[in-house]
């Protein structure tokens, strides 16, 4: 009780400190007067800074309230669109004669940027009159509420403040460009929520309905991805929006504002250890700028903080990463969030949300101010950043990538466009070549080194980065002890290996006839022999033909597919080709698929005859007709919001066909019937959720034909004996010596321990779980008699995290389509525990259990993982259509 008094005289002294400062300054800058021609947050929005949580449209009325009040010193450019159709913009600061310059500003730094054409005497006559740059990024997390109202204050504070040598300092030197909603669906998800359930006075308690979110979380977006690690994947239109503004300017700074657990402070740069190795140490003296000035402002204001123990700078995927690859200086705020107005904390206080907006805005300001003070030497900084990037490139041992296109088209040309859409300089060639004693077709593309965005190239592409030796080590340390591991994110990240594209490395820059490559993902398919007498087919090989697959169905043409290779002619056709006959298809069936070639990217062949000189003809019984299937994903508690969005989002984005969103506690229905495949994702409990009464109905409906589909943590209830669902069986972690019996006496026998090891083994529970792998790519091998694996090659990679690792599938219960390959083999990059590697040998990552007249299809890892698995998308394509043809509903 006593507590609930005190919060509530706290907000109530709150409110008035609040609306006094709406009437003062309401900059939360002690001792700053304020033009009242800009208008305030309380004059445009109705409540004062940190005493409402705003929604994305009302940040953005109040950006716009400012260009209005101010359009010599502000400018709102709207970047993107969300998927929910929302606005998302940033806004950019300056004096009027910065404003003014912004098209010289961006001139200047785009030839700053090429020191290819741009030498250094030239150089330092465009850093004597350029203006620094700071890029401040609120809220890509959209239940990390407090950054977008800080962002408004920031704005407001840098037009409003008068006679602050701090301000106009900012605005002399620095180009200020304010993104304040990077994330305008989820942010919109969290504050609906939050208003639906606010009472007479907030709650700060952890399990107030107001601050405890039901799934999804507003943290993601429309698809339920985490956007902070999409930044090189680019798979969502908020961030391929970002990447090209942040590519029109190049800021100099780059600042990502974040919220994490209540119980905690505030953090700001220098990042912790590991830092990615192509991170220089210039760049490290910059993030100890900018923490340096952070805490002269923390230490005046008597804020909390720490820096360095958390958040490390490897992983090139955050919004704090990736920049600094392309010669900025990113980095990471922290903002302990109050989720809400007020938080109860574990020591007895309360954090109110005005404490949490004024934090972030301590640290804008602060920032813009090392961006001011640091102008010449960041300015020098950049440009000798890609200076040395070309000379990197120039004189290291590998001159080149070179992509070819031969066994997957597909691939490489999203490759390549992915790699323009960064900044990236990518070549095609117009002919056949020849590099480094290979020979190359024509239409392969070619990544030169010595290039400014050398050092994002090389973290894009490397097989593998290199983890610190002297922290793998400590790592290991740690781990023997049983200590928690301190890797905030996955190790391994190729973009060749997680797209299963062939990637040659070249000591020689290749001479050939070559022009830039487009930015487009999906290049137009084509169509051959139109008059074809008998009908068409498409080669399986790369994910294109899935994509037609689904266009078709959709488009109710008729299509088969062979589960074995065949030759007509000439050509030969690999297992799990398309074949779509005329008989019984519309007259302008060629039409049709000369225009679904052309979006699909797929290549359509006109056979004159079904007669094949090998291989079955469609009428064989190894020829399976496809019907249009009803996908359906279990939504909700207990899945990973992650795994159910970036599932949805790659089968109707990146394939191409529809999935309905299901409610796990409505799997049990009877309408489940409509539906021919369901999927669960990655997610643990479902077996709380479903119950007997869902096992039993998952059961009967595969039974009668259905496809269930299901990925990593879920196979622990399929799984389980107790649901006698699935053979696969979760192991636990491998032992040398015999597994300890667990004693129920109060005193057990005696043990001599002569070595640490035999310490460790001591301590050791006896079932334990295999230790965490740290996000690393391993090898895995198809089984290529298996319809599952039509149309995919000998091998695929597999972003392996987490510690699930499943017994060999016994021949009688199903068949292992997919498994890790030989312990000598199997890591391709990241880093793995020894034991672990050796325990995966071998293992099953994708098997296939008849059940009655369907399949249980398992995924031991999920291969949707921020959908940037795209090797791994013709198997969930077969699991989900070929899985579909080879089940045999009553239809």
């Amino acid at each position: 009780m006593a507590r609930t008094s005190k919060l509530k005289s706290f907000l109530l002294a709150a409110g008035a400190a609040l609306a006094a400062s709406a009437a003062d300054a309401q900059t939360f800058m002690p001792g700053v007067s304020t033009d009242a021609k800009i208008p305030t947050v309380a004059e445009v929005l109705g409540a004062a800074p940190g005493t409402r949580i705003t929604a994305p449209e009302e940040v953005i009325r109040y950006f716009r309230a400012l260009e209005a009040a101010a359009p010599d010193r502000v400018k709102v450019v709207p970047y993107a669109r969300s998927w929910q159709g929302r606005e998302l913009v940033y806004a950019v600061i300056a004096s009027p004669e910065n404003l003014a310059k912004l098209g010289a500003f961006e001139d200047a730094m785009a030839r700053l940027g090429d020191p290819r054409e741009t030498d250094a005497a030239t150089a330092a006559d465009l850093i004597a009159e350029t203006p620094s740059s700071a890029w401040l990024a609120y809220s890509v997390h959209g239940n990390e509420i407090s950054s977008s109202d800080a962002a408004m204050m920031t704005a407001y504070h840098l037009l409003a403040a008068e006679d602050d040598e701090t301000v106009e300092k900012i605005l002399q030197n620095t180009v200020v460009f304010i993104d304040p909603v990077q994330n305008p669906d989820g942010r919109a998800r969290f504050v609906t929520r939050f208003y639906d359930t606010l009472g007479m006075e907030p709650s700060g308690s952890p399990i107030a309905a107001e601050r405890n979110e039901p799934w999804p979380s507003g943290r993601t977006n429309h698809y339920l991805f985490d956007m902070n690690r999409d930044w090189f994947a680019l798979s969502q239109p908020e961030t391929r929006g970002r990447v090209a503004a942040y590519l029109k300017y190049a800021p100099l700074i780059f600042v990502d504002l974040h919220e994490m657990g209540s119980d905690s402070t505030y953090y700001f740069s220098p990042e912790a250890e590991p830092f990615n190795p192509l991170i220089t140490e210039a760049q490290k003296g910059v993030l100890e700028a900018i923490g340096a000035n952070n805490a002269k402002y923390f230490d005046r204001f008597g804020f909390p903080y720490y820096t360095r123990e958390v958040f490390d700078a490897f992983y090139p995927g955050y919004g704090a990463g990736w920049p600094n690859f392309l010669g900025s200086v990113g980095t990471t705020y922290e903002q302990a969030s109050s989720r809400g107005l007020t938080a109860e904390r574990a020591d007895g206080t309360d954090l109110p949300y005005a404490e949490t907006v004024r934090h972030h805005f301590v640290t804008s300001i602060a920032t813009l101010e090392t961006a001011a003070v640091n102008r010449e030497s960041l300015l020098q900084g950049y440009y000798d950043y890609r200076k040395d990037a070309v000379e990197d490139g120039r004189g290291g041992p590998v001159k080149a990538y070179i992509i070819p296109t031969q066994t997957n088209q597909a691939g490489a040309d999203k490759l390549a466009a992915v790699l323009a859409e960064q900044g990236v300089e990518v070549a095609r060639t117009n002919e056949d070549f020849r590099a480094c004693r290979t020979s190359y077709a024509a239409g392969s593309y070619i990544v030169p080194l010595d290039q400014p965005a050398n050092r994002l190239v090389r973290t894009l592409m490397d097989p593998d980065t290199g983890f610190p030796e002297d922290f793998a080590k400590e790592q290991e340390r740690r781990r023997a002890k049983g200590l928690s591991v301190e890797v905030y994110d996955v190790t391994a990240w190729s973009l060749p290996l997680m797209w299963n594209v062939r990637s040659d490395t070249c000591n020689a820059k290749p001479t050939v006839d070559a022009a830039p490559a487009t930015a487009t993902r999906i290049p137009p398919g084509t169509l051959t022999n139109a008059d074809a007498a008998f009908g068409f087919a498409v080669p399986a090989g790369d994910v294109s033909a899935s994509r037609l697959l689904a266009a078709a169905l959709r488009a109710e043409l008729p299509v088969l597919s062979s589960d074995l290779p065949f030759t007509v002619g000439e050509r030969k056709f690999p297992r799990g080709s398309l074949i779509l006959p005329k008989a019984g298809a519309p007259d302008d069936l060629a039409k049709r698929l000369a225009a679904l070639a052309e979006t699909t990217g797929a290549d359509v062949f006109g056979l004159d005859t079904s007669y094949t000189v090998s291989g079955p003809n469609w009428g064989s019984e190894n020829v399976y007709r496809h019907h249009a299937p009803k996908v359906a994903i279990a939504w909700d508690e207990p899945t990973s919001q992650y795994s159910a969005g970036n599932t949805r989002f790659v089968i109707e984005r990146q394939i191409g066909w529809p999935v309905t969103p299901v409610r796990t506690e409505d799997i049990a229905s009877d309408h489940l019937a409509s539906f021919d495949v369901l999927i669960l994702p990655d997610g643990y409990g479902y077996g709380g959720v479903l119950g007997g009464r869902g096992a039993d109905a998952l059961k009967e409906w595969t039974r009668e034909g259905g496809v269930l589909i299901a990925f990593d943590g879920a196979l622990s209830w399929l799984g389980d004996p107790k649901t006698e669902f699935s053979a696969l069986r979760r192991e636990n972690a491998y032992q040398e010596t015999e597994a300890k019996k667990a004693e129920d006496a109060a005193a057990v026998p005696g043990v001599l321990l002569e070595t640490r090891d035999d310490l460790a083994a001591a301590t050791t529970p006896a079932a334990a779980r295999p230790d965490r792998a740290l996000g690393v790519l391993v090898k895995a091998e198809t089984d290529p008699d298996h319809w599952l694996t039509a149309g995919v090659g000998s091998s695929v990679n597999v972003l392996f995290s987490g510690s699930e690792i499943f017994a060999p599938l016994a021949r009688d219960s199903g068949t292992t389509a997919v498994s890790y390959a030989s312990k000598y083999e199997l890591l391709l990059s990241g880093y793995l525990w020894d034991d672990v590697r050796a325990q995966m040998a071998y293992k099953p990552f994708v098997t296939v259990e008849p059940m009655g007249r369907g399949y249980v299809i398992s995924f031991t890892e999920d291969p949707t993982t921020r959908a940037y698995l795209d090797g791994l998308q013709t198997l969930l394509a077969n699991a989900v259509f070929r899985g579909a043809a080879h089940a045999r509903p009553v239809r």
